[in-house]
């Protein structure tokens, strides 16, 4: 039986360089100043990455493999919940485009491969807009979001 998959895909426009846009994605000391994690792996395909929560327990929540990378332009990595990494069915794949506008970056995230319905599927759909906010934010002012905020009652 073939599962049901979906796909996510969000496009950001950032005042910033295609290097630096990498660079806060890939590097662990960067990317937890405005995810409140550290992606952390040498980058290369093949390579397996950890998304490793940025507290004092270090919990590795996210796992996959560098499928390929492209700095400063392109990467793509496999993506699961750590508690899933052993099963190839939960495995879903993170695009990472990165585009030079004149003095911006167009940046596209595309996450797909997801099972349609899944926690995943519909955790990414919150989750990325946060995160790619986040980091316009960052690059832009210096300052990250609050990606753990929660709405406010009415």
């Amino acid at each position: 039986m073939t599962r049901e998959t979906t796909s996510f895909v969000y496009v950001t426009y950032i005042s910033s360089t295609p290097e630096k846009v990498f660079e806060a994605i890939t590097k662990p000391d960067i990317a937890k100043r405005y995810w409140g994690h550290e992606n952390v792996s040498d980058w290369r395909p093949g390579s397996k990455w950890e998304h490793i929560r940025a507290n004092d327990e270090r919990t590795v929540e996210l796992v996959g493999k560098v499928i390929e990378a492209s700095p400063p332009t392109r990467l793509v990595i496999s993506w699961a919940n750590a508690s899933q990494a052993e099963d190839p069915a939960a495995h879903s794949r993170v695009t990472f485009d990165i585009v030079e506008y004149d003095d911006m970056v167009r940046l596209t995230v595309s996450h797909d491969e997801l099972e349609a319905g899944s926690g995943m599927a519909n955790g990414i759909s919150k989750g990325w807009p946060a995160v790619l906010s986040s980091l316009k934010s960052f690059l832009e002012t210096g300052q990250g979001l609050d990606i753990f905020a929660k709405p406010k009652a009415a």
